[in-house]
C-alpha cells in the first residue's frame, strides 16, 4: 500500500477512534451498531483498511457523525460541535507527546482527545495532571 494511502487509513482511524469514544461505545458496539465484524472495525480504527461506505453512512445515520470529518478531518466530528477546540486539544496532546516521546496508539490517543473534549464540552477544566494521567493509563 502506498505510503499516502497509509497516512489516509491513519488519520481516518484515529477520527474513527474519537468519534467512538464520544457516543460511548466499545470497538464491538460500534461494529455491531454500523455492520461490520470487531475485527474489521479494530482495522480500520488501526489505519489497516479504509472503511467502507456503507458502514460510513451508518455511522453518519445512527450517531450524527459527520461522514466529512471521519473521511477528510473537515468540519466537526458531529454537528455543532466545536471543530476549533479540537484541533487545539490535539494540537496540544501531540505536542506533549512529542516533547515527552511518548508513542501510544491511535485509538489511544483518540481516547484521550474524546475525553477532553468531552471535558471541554461540559466546561470542566483539564489539568496538567488530567492529561498525564490519561496518557500514563494508555501507554505502550
Amino acid at each position: 500500500m502506498p505510503q499516502d494511502n497509509r497516512s489516509v487509513f491513519a488519520s481516518m482511524g484515529a477520527r474513527l477512534a474519537i468519534a467512538r469514544n464520544e457516543v460511548g461505545l466499545t470497538q464491538t458496539a460500534m461494529a455491531e451498531a454500523i455492520g461490520v465484524s470487531h475485527r474489521a472495525y479494530h482495522s480500520y480504527e488501526k489505519g489497516q483498511r479504509g472503511l467502507p461506505v456503507e458502514a460510513l453512512v451508518a455511522m453518519a445515520d445512527r450517531f450524527e457523525v459527520d461522514a466529512a470529518w471521519i473521511l477528510l478531518g473537515t468540519k466537526a466530528v458531529r454537528a455543532a460541535h466545536d471543530f476549533e477546540a479540537l484541533k487545539r486539544i490535539e494540537t496540544s496532546l501531540d505536542q506533549r507527546l512529542n516533547a515527552e516521546e511518548i508513542k501510544i496508539k491511535s485509538e489511544k490517543r483518540g481516547a484521550i482527545v474524546a475525553r477532553w473534549y468531552q471535558s471541554h464540552v461540559e466546561g470542566r477544566e483539564v489539568t496538567d495532571d488530567d492529561v498525564h494521567t490519561w496518557i500514563e493509563l494508555v501507554r505502550e
